[in-house]
């Protein structure tokens, strides 16, 4: 059965365009603010949902998502919430893919078996979880695949060709190449560097290749939108929903302050004809 997330990247090289992923943590700054801005964001432009899991020691991420999960928790949000968010966004949309990513923590507690189903049954797409190694597919990523969900990996500038074929000797959905050696929301990528790691990573896969941490604006998603078959936007929109607060809580601006970047940043990637596309 073919995947939303293979139909979606399969459209999308049939326009002849690369993707516009976002993030957003769930739960952010509170439930109801978080399910109308996922709602928001296929209208905005964006192409493949990332939707954070949050959790109370987030290693790999930089100060931005780092508050996002923390508002998040404190409003309350758990993983029963988090797919119950999916569901209610399924209701409206069956196309989107949804991708939630962030640890193994909170699945491990909830449990793997119940965490798989129910994430199934709700409507999730793939999973993208940053500190289990392939060395541990055991644990999540090969049920994962048996439950029909997508098992995304990271690469980084540090991936060699000798480690490669073993993160993606599972992979699925989508390579996420992290175009910088650091935390999220970094400095901004050197696009000539990013195009010779995309070039050879599909050397060794045929899965589409998006690029993430660093991108902010419409210039850079459309200098990654040239080189890469998708441009992945966390930090930059997880500042949006920060900066648009009231004393910590939503505002009549929180959804709007979020929607309106990824539509300047649709528009970046809309605006190039990627050198991947055949």
């Amino acid at each position: 059965m073919t995947s939303r997330i293979d139909k979606r990247f399969a459209s999308l090289k049939a326009e002849g365009r690369a993707g516009l992923v976002t993030f957003t943590m769930a739960g952010d700054p509170d439930y109801e603010t978080s399910l109308a801005l996922t709602k928001a964001l296929p209208k905005a432009g964006a192409d493949v949902i990332e939707l954070g899991m949050p959790f109370t020691d987030p290693m790999a991420d930089g100060p931005a998502v780092q508050a996002a999960g923390l508002r998040a928790l404190a409003g309350g949000q758990d993983m029963v919430k988090t797919l119950a968010m999916v569901r209610a966004f399924r209701k409206d949309d069956d196309e989107t893919p949804i991708v939630l990513m962030g640890y193994f923590n909170p699945i491990y507690i909830y449990g793997v078996e119940r965490f798989l189903t129910d994430a199934r049954a709700a409507g999730v797409d793939g999973l993208i979880v940053v500190d289990l190694p392939p060395e541990e597919d055991d644990e999540l990523c090969l049920p994962a695949l048996q439950a029909g969900l997508s098992f995304i990996r990271l690469a980084t500038p540090t991936t060699d060709d000798k480690r490669l074929p073993v993160v993606l000797r599972n992979t699925s959905g989508f390579v996420y190449y992290v175009s910088i050696t650091g935390i999220t929301g970094a400095a901004a990528p050197d696009t000539d560097k990013v195009a010779a790691a995309v070039t050879r990573i599909k050397r060794h896969t045929e899965l589409p290749v998006c690029v993430g941490f660093g991108v902010r604006n419409a210039q850079t998603a459309a200098a990654i939108a040239r080189v890469a078959d998708g441009v992945v936007v966390g930090s930059a929109l997880v500042e949006r929903v920060r900066t648009s607060l009231d004393d910590g809580k939503a505002t009549n601006a929180t959804v709007r302050a979020v929607t309106d970047l990824v539509q300047e940043l649709a528009a970046g990637v809309r605006s190039v004809t990627p050198q991947t596309a055949e």
